[in-house]
């Protein structure tokens, strides 16, 4: 739909014609966060209270640190399909200084 001089589109239409669905909550609910990563696990590591999830997310790794009770209901095993759900008030940007 028109708003004014932008164009807004649903998330949902837009990611079907994609074929990607959209990130959903263990109740089945969309998620507020705009951040879903889709990635695969490399590593879990479980300590104590705590979980270490190892992402690899196109060529980057990405470390999710998660209570250990979360990953053990989820059943996370090394090779899955999963997504990282980044929610944040704040993104900062890095880039490397190039010398001319």
């Amino acid at each position: 739909m028109r708003v004014g001089r932008k164009w807004l589109f649903h998330r949902e239409q837009i990611e079907a014609l994609l074929g990607q669905p959209a990130a959903r909550g263990a109740s089945g609910m969309s998620l507020s966060a705009r951040n879903h990563l889709r990635c695969r696990i490399l590593d879990v590591r479980l300590d104590g209270l705590m979980a270490e999830v190892l992402l690899r997310v196109g060529s980057q790794d990405l470390v999710a640190v998660i209570t250990r009770s979360s990953a053990e209901r989820m059943a996370l095993a090394v090779g899955e399909e999963v997504f990282a759900v980044i929610k944040s008030t704040e993104v900062m940007i890095g880039k490397e200084e190039r010398s001319e």
